[in-house]
């Protein structure tokens, strides 16, 4: 083993250590990933930065622009209407519905941008038909992971194994080539989930918000202020009853009515009730020094909807500006008008000092507040309301339009022979061109953490073949299992790529087993793009755990999932597409 080899060895194992252990985010591994290689000499300094004009992020950059037209001019929240229509009330027969809208939609845009685009939806269904959406929402984004095989721009691991093809000379992949395959795939998915995997799924609450709003009665407590009290007269934000005490005005009541809106500059009054969130011996504590009487029953249902005050659940969306920052630091209720009453997370419901918790990507708020200021929520990116919401800034009457240009970069990508980079950039730009959406939406649209987990992991991929570490590897797995024959090869090249993808991106994993696979290929003679098509699927298996996909972590807090929810459908999901690729991939791609 040479010491390139070994360097490169080294790279991978603590890259794939960070990923998994999940102490830095995705984008910035990659990044360390490229500096590491440019700082060791792997990969020439002409060559390290080739992966941001690489054509596979090309692609990725203006799919998500496609993608965003497509939602800002309401085609997705078109199919979730078609999803309610058709699916009835049948458990079985909504989750068959949503999978395969779901997978349609996955299968021309990202994984991640189909579940954001129809997890309001299914909430709604969710209500409507009496299923909890802990029934709904795993099919929903295992649905996405299956339904990106079926195109060439259905998921990033596709469009960067085509870009790999290409670059090492090879026949690469045409826009739906991946069809046959992702079809099959998709299809025994759905199947197994109707009639098998829902059975394995939990039967939790309906509304996820109901167990939190009933454990947030007793942080809820009224207080009444005395004549004496040294709050009278005092704004909120003088009063800091925040940032001293730790309580957090949800509520004022000022002679018999509860004022709509309660901000910072409210001025509180002798007399008034004020509903707190907070520790009861915090109140206990400060009742004599702040002049309060507290009331002897709690009244949080003053707090429930009604016409003007509502109480709702909201997501963090996938590419929320609100995601790594606190609510204090966004002054959330006075930018939104919302107050926050409580945090799900992964299973934990988080309801003390919520202004200084600092959000993460699927943390699920409980927020109530004015009911007419719920919809402006949608105007921007920061959360997936899981509520019936008119969206006023659909721009319905360019649906066509957007669905036309849809249509003409699959035409221009298939018939007239345009590479899929630039099929998909005209595309972006015609989106645009149009107003389809606007070119601050369209940079809002991109998922720029991906966009840097690509770039940056490219270089790893060019230093493995570079440097002999993918053909080292191959040759170490045929020694393993090549006695057993090509089909024995190909299914430990599918396992491998599954089992890697579980703790690290899809994207990475496919850079990493993607030069071995056509390493292993061109040493057996047989078919490089039959072994990658295998890597590809392999590396979109994300079902093992939450944090295998962001599509499972979105589904995460709305559903009340556990860690091993995902394992228990997910394991028996895994067998049975290993079981159908091994079927028919090489009948489909001849070894």
């Amino acid at each position: 083993m040479t010491p390139a080899i070994a360097l490169t060895l080294i790279i991978i194992v603590v890259a794939v250590i960070l990923f998994a252990t999940e102490k830095l985010r995705v984008d910035v591994i990659a990044m360390l990933v490229l500096i590491t290689l440019a700082l060791t000499g792997l990969v020439s300094g002409t060559n390290i930065f080739a992966g941001f004009s690489s054509p596979a992020v090309i692609t990725v950059w203006a799919v998500y622009i496609v993608a965003g037209g497509l939602f800002r001019t309401g085609v997705a929240d078109f199919m979730g209407r078609q999803i309610t229509r058709l699916a009835g009330t049948s458990e079985a027969r909504l989750v068959a519905v949503i999978m395969l809208a779901c997978g349609t939609m996955s299968a021309f845009m990202n994984n991640i941008g189909a579940v954001a685009m129809l997890l309001p939806a299914v909430a709604g269904i969710s209500r409507q038909a009496k299923i909890p959406l802990s029934r709904l929402l795993i099919p929903l984004s295992f649905a996405s992971l299956m339904g990106g095989n079926m195109t060439l721009i259905g998921t990033p691991p596709n469009v960067l194994a085509a870009s790999i093809l290409q670059e090492r000379g090879l026949e690469t992949f045409s826009f739906f080539d991946f069809t046959p395959m992702g079809v099959l795939v998709f299809l025994s998915g759905v199947l197994f989930m109707v009639f098998v995997g829902r059975h394995l799924l939990p039967m939790r609450q309906a509304n996820v918000a109901q167990p939190g709003v009933q454990e947030l009665r007793q942080y809820v407590s009224e207080v009444r202020i005395l004549p004496e009290s040294p709050l009278a007269g005092l704004s909120l934000l003088e009063a800091r009853l925040g940032a001293d005490y730790d309580l957090n005005v949800l509520g004022l009541v000022r002679n018999g009515r509860l004022e709509q809106v309660v901000d910072r500059s409210t001025i509180i009054q002798q007399g008034d009730l004020l509903i707190v969130e907070g520790s009861l011996e915090t109140l206990m504590q400060l009742r004599d020094k702040l002049g309060l009487a507290i009331e002897a029953e709690e009244k949080f249902d003053r707090l429930q909807p009604d016409e003007e005050v509502t109480i709702f659940e909201a997501v963090l969306a996938p590419r929320s500006p609100l995601i790594n920052a606190t609510l204090r630091q966004v002054e959330f209720r006075e930018r939104y008008g919302f107050t926050a009453m409580a945090i799900w997370r992964q299973g934990e419901v988080i309801t003390e000092r919520l202004r200084d918790v600092r959000l993460r990507f699927g943390d699920m708020l409980l927020l109530q507040g004015p009911a007419h200021r719920q919809a402006a929520l949608l105007h921007g990116n920061e959360f997936l309301v899981l509520e019936s919401v008119p969206i006023e800034k659909l721009r319905r009457h360019k649906a066509p339009i957007a669905l036309a240009i849809m249509g003409l970069v699959l035409f221009l990508a298939t018939l007239v022979g345009l590479s899929i980079a630039l099929s998909m950039v005209i595309g972006a730009m015609l989106m645009v061109l149009t107003r389809c959406l606007t070119m601050d939406e369209a940079y809002q649209s991109i998922e720029w953490r991906s966009i840097f987990l690509i770039a940056g992991m490219l270089p790893l991929g060019v230093a493995m073949e570079t440097t002999g570490t993918a053909r080292l590897l191959a040759e170490t797995m045929i020694g393993l299992v090549g006695g057993l024959g090509p089909l024995a090869i190909l299914a430990g090249i599918y396992i491998l790529a599954s089992l890697v993808t579980e703790p690290m991106s899809n994207a990475a994993a496919t850079v990493l087993i993607v030069p071995i696979a056509i390493d292993i290929a061109l040493s057996l003679g047989s078919s490089p793009q039959a072994f990658v098509l295998a890597t590809v699927i392999g590396a979109s298996t994300s079902f093992l755990t939450p944090v295998g996909h962001q599509a499972n972590v979105l589904v995460l807090g709305p559903a009340g999932y556990r860690f091993f929810d995902y394992t228990r459908v997910g394991l028996p999901l895994n067998v049975v597409i290993f079981a159908v690729t091994m079927i028919f991939l090489p009948i489909l791609w001849p070894l």
